[in-house]
């Protein structure tokens, strides 16, 4: 209860929702309900020195017909919101607003995402794996493309994106090129590792097959080819 006292404290000086959350560590919807059910048993701040922890939620409580922990919304299918997560577009927000549309008094945004954050944190856990810094820049083209539009002749083309990031600091490039042939490809490595000011021990692409142009047509080079006649790159990143 000392933080149902503290938001008390800090609502009655003037703190927003926001700010209680954030100063707490509780998440805004968490912050409301209690200044509702507050407000609903008549409670302000200073709270009567007699009021103890053994009365005081009780009173915030009167009459909600549920035993302590248990949900006062139906939950959302959490193990379809975790399958649509993985479809390309799809983000958190975006089911979200699904789930309000059927629910229109279901949970808040930001309560709605810790409860599925708690959901997927059950689940089997995953491998984490560890990268050095400089030792792994990840290459591939994503899969949505996007629309550009030649000024001149109006001409709508789909461009590809390319995506570089540092495997240590997640340190992202993304450029867009016309095709995913091997010219493009390269190229894009190019202006990648300028941007990133270095070149790292190693290059790994999600899609080797397709990263060395089979869209376009180009044959796989040597992984120790040079592709512009010279000696192959030695620099490394530190």
């Amino acid at each position: 209860m000392r933080r149902v006292r503290e938001i008390l404290r800090l609502k009655h000086g003037g703190a927003s929702d926001r700010q209680i959350a954030r100063s707490l560590s509780l998440a805004r919807s968490t912050v409301a309900l209690t200044l509702e059910r507050a407000a609903a048993a008549g409670l302000g701040w200073p709270l009567p020195a007699t009021l103890t922890d053994r009365v005081l939620p009780a009173m915030l409580y009167a009459g909600n017909g549920r035993r302590q922990g248990e949900r006062r919304k139906a939950e959302p299918d959490w193990a379809h919101v975790h399958h649509e997560l993985r479809r390309p577009g799809v983000t958190l927000m975006l089911l979200w607003e699904e789930y309000r549309q059927r629910e229109p008094d279901g949970y808040r945004y930001s309560r709605w995402c810790e409860l599925y954050r708690a959901w997927e944190g059950r689940l089997s856990p995953t491998m984490r794996q560890a990268h050095p810094a400089g030792e792994r820049m990840f290459v591939d083209y994503a899969g949505q493309t996007v629309d550009v539009v030649d000024p001149g002749t109006g001409e709508v083309r789909p461009a590809q994106i390319f995506v570089a990031v540092m495997g240590a600091s997640n340190y992202t490039y993304a450029e867009a090129t016309a095709t995913q042939s091997l010219p493009d490809w390269i190229g894009a490595h190019v202006r990648a590792l300028a941007f990133m000011g270095g070149v790292p021990a190693q290059l790994v692409p999600d899609n080797p097959k397709r990263s060395y142009g089979a869209s376009g047509g180009d044959p796989a080079p040597s992984s120790l080819e040079p592709t512009d006649g010279g000696a192959p790159c030695r620099s490394r990143m530190t």
